[in-house]
């Protein structure tokens, strides 16, 4: 069956389609990792994209139930230069395809990723429409530049946890333990969070209680949590005003680390400003310096929109850690409050492990608050 992938400026790429038969609209972005597709596929920050994949073999180790980083995925679309349907892994229980059509996604390969990427890095992230079967080229076109993409949308309230849930499974390769046997209590929340986000908070001595989005400040601090932390999520943080309006109440009155979604929903309740990028940093390979020990952190990251440094007061907010592809924001942490957040993903589901340390600097924070 035919698959074509039409964007909103009126290129097209046709391929053979897989998984789901149907159509789907998104804003096409690309994914640079090499591994840890299915965890892509999961993350919840990716609610409302289409995701290509830059690495050109997808599928070969198939689908299992460990991996998942949340209980359903939310992409629109994927896009693959070549996909095996023959899986090889020990750990498989299934094909990327049959996973693909039972979740409503559509897939297409044989398409040039290269050129795709290549135009989404010269022309910006767009709106986009996936489709498989038969379709006038025209119509697709118009159905990508009439969908309403992502800026000025909430997309967190279609991914987020509906009812409080408790988290205590620890990471099972995450072996050192916390210098002291007390756990604190903390709540996480759930702006699209990530499964492995909840396990490492679990393995660093955390009880964690995630609760909804929409959750007033004055419910949190009912539960009398030693600290909140604030998750990943999709979107455009700007229209995510009842959470910025949770953490600004927050601030200050408890220690509060936030990552991703949750960084840039901090820097909003600080009275800061974001604005979208080009085409955003989304792979298991981004460089980042850590400003304090000239370390460069490889990371893991999934984010379209970036905190304005400049908009912060200089005063109270430093960053810590900046982007060494285009500079921009990474980290901040508040001068006089117990504070951090950083733009990417510490829990390295999947990618490196080499920002594992922050869950620690949390903890510690708390522990001298």
């Amino acid at each position: 069956m035919h698959g074509y992938l039409v964007l909103e400026d009126g290129r097209f790429f046709s391929g053979i389609a897989f998984g789901y038969e149907g159509i789907r609209e998104g804003e096409i972005v690309f994914n640079t990792s090499m591994t840890g597709y299915q965890e892509i596929l999961s993350d919840p920050s990716y609610a409302g994209q289409i995701v290509t994949m830059t690495y050109p073999l997808i599928g070969n180790t198939g689908i299992n139930p460990e991996d998942f980083e949340s209980f359903t995925p939310h992409v629109r679309g994927f896009i693959v230069r070549e996909h095996c349907d023959i899986p090889s892994n020990w750990r498989a229980t299934g094909s990327l395809d049959t996973f693909l059509k039972q979740h409503q996604i559509v897939g297409i390969s044989e398409i040039d990723t290269r050129a795709v990427t290549k135009h989404i890095r010269e022309k910006g992230a767009m709106k986009a429409v996936v489709a498989a079967g038969d379709w006038n080229m025209r119509e697709l076109v118009r159905r990508a530049q009439d969908s309403p993409g992502l800026v000025g949308i909430d997309l967190v309230n279609t991914v987020t946890c509906k009812e409080p849930y408790h988290w205590n499974e620890p990471c099972p390769w995450l072996t050192q333990e916390p210098e002291s046997a007390k756990r604190y209590k903390v709540v996480a929340y759930d702006f699209g969070i990530k499964h492995n986000i909840l396990r490492c908070l679990a393995s660093h001595g955390f009880d964690v209680t995630a609760v909804p989005a929409n959750t007033p400040a004055e419910n949190v601090l009912a539960l009398h949590p030693d600290g909140v932390f604030l998750s990943n999520g999709p979107g455009d943080p700007s229209a995510v005003l009842y959470a910025i309006e949770s953490i600004r109440k927050l601030i200050g009155r408890i220690p509060i680390f936030g990552i991703c979604l949750g960084h840039q929903l901090l820097g909003l309740a600080l009275g800061g400003t974001t604005y979208k990028l080009k085409f955003g940093h989304r792979g298991a390979n981004q460089p980042v310096l850590h400003l304090a020990t000239e370390r460069v952190e490889i990371t893991s990251q999934n984010h379209g929109f970036c905190v304005d440094q400049q908009s912060l007061s200089a005063d109270d907010i430093e960053p810590t850690h900046v982007n060494l592809n285009d500079r921009t924001n990474e980290g901040m942490r508040h001068k006089k409050h117990p504070l951090f957040s950083v733009q990417y993903h510490p829990e390295s589901s999947a990618g490196p492990r080499d920002s594992d340390y922050l869950f620690g600097i949390f903890r510690k924070m708390i522990e001298n608050k």
